[in-house]
């Protein structure tokens, strides 16, 4: 298993977009759609690969902080994770986990916190991976019921 850094190229955008699809295709996620060109550029992007494959990926960026009072100050630099994904016969094997301690350490001079959103249905396995594996703490929630309908 490799973990690296990569720049965004035409095979690197084609395998993000693939694995958007096949991720899209899961319907584990509200709202989730596949990727195209103008979600990655710009990210910072993390691959995991076995062999030559391509198992999961990581991207995202950092910004300065705004409206995020309640846990750093105005402007503090965060690198927000945009997407983490293991291909599924890969999962609970610690290449999520990798992923993301590698973007960690890659960009721990640049930032302060990692950030991230989800919007996965199996929001129990997600938090026990942010909170209990990755010593994540929780900050905000949003839910959602729909109403009116029978």
């Amino acid at each position: 298993m490799i973990i690296q850094e990569v720049n965004l190229n035409d095979r690197v955008l084609s395998t993000l977009i693939r694995l958007s699809e096949d991720w899209t295709a899961e319907e584990s996620c509200y709202g989730y759609r596949p990727n195209d060109k103008s979600d990655i550029e710009g990210n910072r992007i993390f691959l995991a690969k076995e062999n030559e494959d391509v198992v999961g990926y990581l991207f995202g960026k950092v910004y300065p902080s705004k409206s995020m009072k309640s846990i750093m100050p105005e402007g503090t630099p965060y690198f927000e994770v945009e997407e983490l994904y293991v291909v599924p016969k890969k999962r609970s094997q610690g290449i999520g986990e990798k992923l993301f301690k590698y973007a960690e350490n890659a960009v721990k001079d640049e930032a302060e916190y990692m950030v991230l959103s989800t919007a996965t249905k199996n929001w129990k396995a997600i938090f026990h991976f942010y909170i209990d594996e990755l010593d994540m703490t929780f900050w905000s929630a949003r839910l959602f019921k729909k109403i009116g309908a029978d």
